[in-house]
């Protein structure tokens, strides 16, 4: 039987900034998809879009039978560690963002 690769049972992102950072590889992805990609269930999806979008840290605009998301890169992280940092700054270090445009 070939390996199968297990799940981890810890990351060093929350599911939020996984959610976010698939949004900003692609602007019209559908909650199936992100849940696929992250690993959670499609509700749980759209539960993190809808905080997401309620925080402001992403714009949702409908397009048809589409949702087109908008990332705020200059939007400060949340905890009191982080928050000198925006989101752009997160999403320029992991690769997904060449430089932060506010």
């Amino acid at each position: 039987m070939p390996d199968v690769p297990s799940r981890p049972s810890w990351t060093f992102l929350t599911n939020h900034a996984h959610v976010l950072v698939c949004i900003s590889e692609e602007h019209d992805i559908r909650a199936r998809d992100i849940a696929t990609k992250v690993g959670i269930t499609e509700r749980a999806a759209q539960s993190i879009v809808a905080d997401l979008v309620a925080e402001g840290y992403v714009t949702r605009t409908r397009e048809g039978r589409r949702n087109r998301y908008e990332v705020h890169s200059d939007a400060p992280l949340r905890h009191p560690l982080d928050q000198d940092h925006t989101v752009g700054e997160l999403l320029v270090t992991l690769g997904k963002l060449r430089t932060v445009t506010g």
